[in-house]
């Protein structure tokens, strides 16, 4: 007899294909037995079963390629556990590239790949050939061979994933179609279905291509759009046999496997073809697109170039798919901001069966232990804000990010589609002055600015691009006059309320309880005493806070603060980033300019580093906080919206005989990184803790309070020389750029990887900020000891490691008088 319908359970996933049997699969392994899945068709009916099943392990970010390892493994272990083929083989792949520049990626990639401890070889053209004959190789600079990648059957491993949930308790239930969320009290609670409904702890939304529809039900959002992804199966191709490696040509925009003697061939069109504006079919199941040979015709182009026998090939199969795509290219991981047990594993971009083991896994792992237990930021959902979910900007934006699967990934490369999006007050003046803006959580913001009659517009190269000199000046400015950064994007947040200073002291690792007018920096830790945050508080009166935060992570530390707030506790957050501008008036000449058109007395004495007040300029009435990002004198103006034009107009006129100049953010990145400021998601991370930071000092182990990752900090403390620690570098060559991601080595054995990079005018030479590690401990004696270098596209520069910065170390330029300063230069 058939079982009855359950009626409760502890999770219930939505959506059978590969990530959602891979989350009950790894539930059950972490003792979660009581798990339904269901499927409104049959598993892996949605996308999964058309993926064309390449598992490529190499990514940027070092924890999402941790993930796709952990996939390899996990996948070439599952048949022996489950008796079910999947269709694993160890096959490797091969990149090729046509252009020079294809090649310096290639290089890179290697790189990276050593400093994540993937095997990888570089190799010639004949090299290439030789592993991969049924190509024509005479066009091409080189390659990269990386022999631990692979590929499988998607709907063989989703079937086995699923047989091994079964095994461990799990229910998977199929034809059941879910048509609500059960929620009370800003918590999921269960799920409505046409069979009935379902009472759970845990509501997990794998829904693939629905998963967006599926959050409007219960107010998430979870911004991705379908778009139709094409490939071809061939007959016979001569030399084509069992053990052909997977090759990669993406100056081309395709990819090649080998399946039954023939060819799979198919790729990633620079505009891609979105599908699904009203809504994806709920019967759309083992369903596929009409063919298109228009939209592949660029596709089939190139791979006759690449492989000229498919001229007289077969084409057995014409696949059209869609898949579902994110504004940014990466999947969206996590529990919902806007909804309490709701969580999302979604929108894979054509990399779901490379990341669904070691996505399921940590989805798994963060639903079992309540936090992710690694670093996730690039797939976070948090990493989204509402407004991303509009179906209008998704649908523009898909037609790009489609595509940057083989696009050349240049060093700060923006997106074009759907924009301007977010604009600050000050947009239209900053364009008119010659600004070339990039993009960050939706606002445009000024990366640097162009002279006169220069069009402003970023010429992308892996080395000195076009606006090396303009960011020199702004530089320079900053450094000896004064220059305005337009920070409108900073997130800003207000909490208030009886208890908000001890939720708050609680939250943060410094001290919060300060006197009123006080800015704290500090950061907020995980459990396990790694960085959720970092960011500025500042006491505005006994009972109210105002903390200002990176541009990126508004909707992520406004969860975090909310959940980490005690029910029942007299505190409240208001996200107010909207309705303040953020104007930062920096270098040595800023407390003239400042002094002109303020009443304030912002002397030492008067007015302290580390100070808030409210303050008047010119006509408007603003914060100013005495806080610097750059190195330099300087204050945060922080200007209600409507105020800051005026504001902006009214430091311009007033700075004009000064020196005053505008910069834009890429003169931000270098000034901040001579300094050895950190920035969070690259040498802040939730896997790197304070001391490794080197941002001890930011910590308050004796607070009376306590706070959250405290044990942590100690136990770190305890074990004395940390095993790994950001470390600052500069380049001895004055010539080469630093982007980061570089591979950094002592005595020529790997180290560690380049957090952030840039080129520091000021010191006439590359600077970065870079993780280094080593086992016994990275003590000063390791670091002075070593002889560094660091790895650019495969030649080794000579570099020099900094415990303190070489410019203005003990930063006497940001606190002392600045006329003393200049006198004693």
């Amino acid at each position: 007899m058939a079982k009855t319908f359950p009626t409760q359970a502890r999770v219930v996933i939505i959506g059978g294909g590969i990530i959602g049997c891979s989350v009950a699969y790894h539930l059950t392994k972490l003792g979660w037995t009581d798990v339904v899945l269901l499927e409104q068709g049959q598993l892996s009916g949605g996308t999964t079963w058309h993926a064309a099943g390449l598992v490529g392990q190499l990514r940027s970010h070092a924890n999402m390629t941790g993930l796709i390892k952990y996939s390899t493994k996990l996948y070439s272990e599952l048949e022996a556990e489950t008796g079910l083929a999947t269709g694993w083989k160890n096959c490797g792949s091969l990149a090729v590239a046509r252009t020079q520049d294809r090649m310096t990626v290639l290089k890179r990639t290697a790189a990276s790949a050593r400093a994540q401890g993937i095997d990888v070889d570089v190799v010639s053209p004949k090299e290439a050939a030789d592993i991969w004959p049924v190509m024509a190789s005479d066009d091409l600079v080189g390659a990269v061979w990386l022999p631990g990648d692979g590929k499988a059957n998607p709907t063989d491993l989703t079937q086995s994933l699923a047989k091994g949930a079964r095994n461990r308790g799990a229910r998977i239930i199929e034809r059941v179609k879910v048509s609500g969320i059960t929620v009370k009290n800003g918590v999921a609670c269960g799920v409505e279905t046409d069979q009935g409904n379902i009472a759970a702890e845990i509501v997990v939304n794998c829904a693939g291509q629905w998963a967006r529809q599926v959050g409007l039900m219960c107010g998430v959002s979870v911004p991705l759009h379908s778009a139709e992804h094409m490939y071809i199966v061939t007959g016979r191709v001569e030399g084509v046999h069992p053990d052909l490696p997977v090759l990669r040509d993406p100056d081309g925009y395709i990819y090649f496997k080998e399946e039954v003697g023939g060819l799979v061939m198919g790729g990633f069109e620079p505009e891609a073809k979105p599908w699904g504006m009203n809504g994806i079919p709920e019967n759309f199941e083992f369903a596929l697109l009409p063919d298109d040979w228009d939209q592949f015709e660029i596709l089939m182009q190139n791979a006759l170039i690449r492989v000229p026998q498919l001229e007289h090939a077969e084409v057995r199969k014409f696949y059209n798919g869609p898949e579902s795509f994110t504004p940014d290219n990466n999947f969206i991981l996590g529990e919902a901001p806007e909804l309490k047990n709701f969580f999302v594993g979604a929108g894979f971009n054509s990399m779901g069966i490379a990341s669904a083991g070691g996505a399921g896994r940590a989805l798994a792992e963060w639903i079992v232990n309540g936090a992710p237990t690694m670093d996730l930021w690039p797939v976070d959902i948090r990493r989204f804000a509402s407004f991303n979910n509009n179906p209008r900007w998704l649908h523009d934006r898909v037609k790009e990010t489609l595509g940057l699967h083989y696009a050349m990934p240049w060093p700060n490369r923006e997106l074009d589609t759907a924009r301007p999006f977010r604009r600050s007050p000050l947009y239209d003046r900053l364009a008119a002055k010659g600004a070339c803006f990039g993009s960050k959580m939706g606002w445009e913001r000024a990366n640097w600015f162009g002279t006169p009659g220069e069009k402003p517009e970023t010429q992308y190269a892996f080395g000195r691009q076009n606006w090396h000199d303009a960011v020199k000046h702004e530089m320079k400015a900053t450094r000896e006059a004064v220059a305005l950064f337009d920070q409108t994007s900073f997130a800003k947040l207000l909490v208030q309320g009886r208890d908000a200073c001890a939720v708050l002291n609680r939250i943060c690792a410094a001290e919060i309880d300060v006197e009123i007018g006080r800015s704290v920096y500090t950061g907020m830790l995980n459990e396990r005493g790694g960085y959720e945050t970092d960011l500025t508080v500042m006491r505005l009166s006994a009972d109210k806070f105002l903390i200002v935060t990176g541009s990126a992570q508004a909707v992520h530390d406004a969860d975090w603060i909310r959940r980490n707030t005690p029910e029942g506790s007299h505190a409240y957050l208001t996200d107010i980033t909207s309705s303040y501008s953020v104007l930062a008036l920096m270098g040595p000449n800023s407390r003239a300019v400042l002094s002109k058109v303020t009443s304030t007395d912002l002397s030492n004495e008067g007015f302290p580093f580390a100070t808030i007040r409210e303050i008047d300029v010119g006509y408007a009435t603003a914060y100013a906080n005495r806080m610097t990002y750059v190195g330099e004198l300087g204050w945060e103006l922080i200007v209600p919206t409507e105020f800051a034009v005026g504001v902006y107009e009214t430091l311009h006129e007033a700075g004009r005989e000064l020196g005053l100049i505008d910069a834009g953010y890429y003169a931000l990145e270098a000034l901040r990184l001579e300094k050895g400021f950190r920035a969070w998601s690259r040498e802040l991370t939730p896997d790197i803790n304070p001391f490794e930071a080197g941002l001890g000092f930011a910590v308050a182990l004796d607070k009376p309070s306590g706070f959250i990752g405290k044990e942590a900090l100690i136990k770190a403390k305890e074990r004395g020389v940390p095993h790994r620690r950001i470390v600052q570098f500069t380049v001895d060559d004055s010539t080469p750029m630093l982007w980061g991601g570089e591979l950094i080595l002592r005595d020529g054995k790997p180290v560690g990887e380049v957090r952030s990079g840039a080129y520091g005018h000021t010191l006439g030479r590359s600077v970065a900020l870079g993780l280094v590690e080593h086992p016994e401990g990275v003590s000063r004696e390791f670091i002075e000891s070593g002889s560094f270098s660091i790895d650019l596209a495969g030649e080794l520069y000579a570099a020099t490691a900094h415990l303190r910065s070489p410019y203005d170390p003990k930063s006497d330029r940001v606190k002392a008088d600045i006329r003393k300063v200049q006198a004693a230069a």
